[in-house]
């Protein structure tokens, strides 16, 4: 099958994404090349260079898609009729599952601000994951008295930090239990959720 021009330029933007991603990961942004990522995708520099501006910009549409993906992982998560503090629960567990997939916690938490700098990827995240996270915390906190901005914030940080443990090897379920009860904490009572959807809290099933 003859590809389209557009067929054939998303097929060399993402082997460029996927080479990138993965000497990134085994080798570190400073370790890695550009002609070793053109080597590893067989397709020359000039092509690289059309599609992004230099190492720096493929490395940021490489967090990009890792984000985008994080949060395709939440939002998905939720059941149906789910409501909003069930959501809430089921995305956080989400997280930390996404985050598992090999090389995504030193991409989007490790190399990631040592690249780009704090200030970009947080907002990378606050247009993915933190961004979902706000919303949910706004939708299941409705008119408590707290600071909502503030709050996403303090708790994506330890999100990022139970990740983070994961990833060196500290227990999986122990981390993702102190999770859900530091976040249960947060949004208090269960208020008969299960009750009004039919729907299990999360951690009912660990």
């Amino acid at each position: 099958m003859v590809r389209s021009n557009p067929e054939r330029a998303e097929a060399t933007r993402t082997a460029l994404l996927d080479a990138g991603r993965a000497l990134f990961v085994s080798r570190g942004y400073g370790g890695t090349s550009t002609p070793e990522i053109c080597g590893a995708a067989g397709i020359t520099r000039g092509a690289l260079y059309h599609h992004f501006d230099d190492k720096r910009d493929l490395f940021r549409a490489v967090l990009m898609r890792e984000a985008r993906a994080v949060s395709a992982a939440i939002e998905g998560a939720a059941p149906a009729q789910a409501t909003p503090r069930q959501a809430l629960l089921a995305g956080s567990l989400a997280y930390l599952d996404a985050m598992t997939v090999a090389g995504r916690t030193r991409l989007l938490l490790i190399e990631g601000p040592a690249v780009l700098g704090a200030a970009e990827v947080m907002a990378i995240d606050a247009s993915h994951a933190a961004g979902t996270l706000r919303e949910g915390l706004a939708a299941a906190l409705g008119a408590e008295p707290v600071a909502i901005d503030a709050l996403a914030k303090l708790l994506s940080a330890a999100f990022d930090r139970a990740a983070l443990e994961i990833d060196a090897g500290s227990g999986a379920q122990e981390v993702r239990s102190a999770m859900l009860w530091l976040l249960e904490r947060v949004l208090g009572p269960a208020a008969a959720s299960q009750g009004q959807s039919g729907v299990a809290d999360p951690e009912e099933k660990m």
